[in-house]
Parts: structure tokens; sequence; C-alpha cells
């Protein structure tokens, strides 16, 4: 095929594509991310309020929110919530402490039919494992260069 023709078909095909592909609605999908992000992040202020009027602070406090965030993004994964969550709100679902649950849970969910050492355990790090091998390596040479200074 020639140069010329080749163009002519990508153009007619790119025109075909527009043609058929329904406008993406930017500002819509910016103000649901925003806004269920939002809404995730009030939800662990809320939580954090409440353990500080329990009694915990510091550390404790951290941790405390940190494992409620967890156990509601797996949860929420676990029940079909957070996918539906995630098709309405877009970028807003992936705030990073439940977002990172969901990538976790996920395939663990997904790949369960294939037994639990082969399929889940193995699997359950596909998204999520990359991300946990460098940020343990980041932490191990951080701390080294600590040790030593």
């Amino acid at each position: 095929m020639s140069a010329k023709k080749t163009a002519y078909v990508n153009k007619n095909y790119l025109q075909y594509v527009k043609k058929l592909d329904p406008p993406t609605k930017h500002f819509k999908n910016c103000f649901a991310a925003f806004g269920v992000g939002g809404l995730i992040c009030s939800i662990g202020q809320f939580f954090r309020y409440m353990l500080e009027y329990a009694g915990l602070s510091g550390d404790e406090l951290a941790g405390a929110v940190s494992v409620l965030l967890i156990f509601l993004g797996c949860l929420l994964t676990g029940l079909g919530v957070y996918d539906r969550i995630g098709r309405h709100a877009g970028a807003g679902s992936i705030v990073p402490i439940t977002g990172f649950a969901n990538s976790v849970t996920s395939p663990a969910i997904e790949f369960k039919t294939e037994g639990y050492i082969y399929g889940t355990a193995a699997k359950m790090f596909t998204v999520a494992g990359a991300i946990i091998v460098y940020g343990v390596f980041s932490g191990v040479i951080v701390g080294i260069i600590y040790y030593f200074i």
C-alpha cells in the first residue's frame, strides 16, 4: 500500500471511530473523582477524630486509622461495591490506602478458583507487587543511610 493510500485509510478510520465514540465528559469525570476521593479522605478523617476521642494518639492513632481504611477497602472490594465506585469515580477511587487495598484484594478474589497457593497467594500481588517490592527496598536503603549518618 502506498503512503497516500495508508494516510487516506487512517483518516477514514479515525473519522469512523470519532463518529461512534461518545464524547468524553471531562468536567463531570473530574468532579466525580474529586468528590469521591474527598469523601474517602473525609471518612478517614472521621475515623481519626473518633479514635482520638476514644483515647488513641500518635502512632497508635495513625495505625488504627490505616487498618480501618484498609479493612473498609477490602470489604467493599469483596462485596463488589468498590468496583462500582471505581466505575463512577474513576481516579477518585484510587486514594492511596483504599485503592491499594483494592488492588491487592481484587486479584486475590479473581484467582481464588485456581486454589489458595497457585491462585490467591500467587496472583494477589500481580498489580501491587512492584509497589511493595520497591517500597520495601527504598525503606531498607533509607534505613541504611540513616544508620551510617
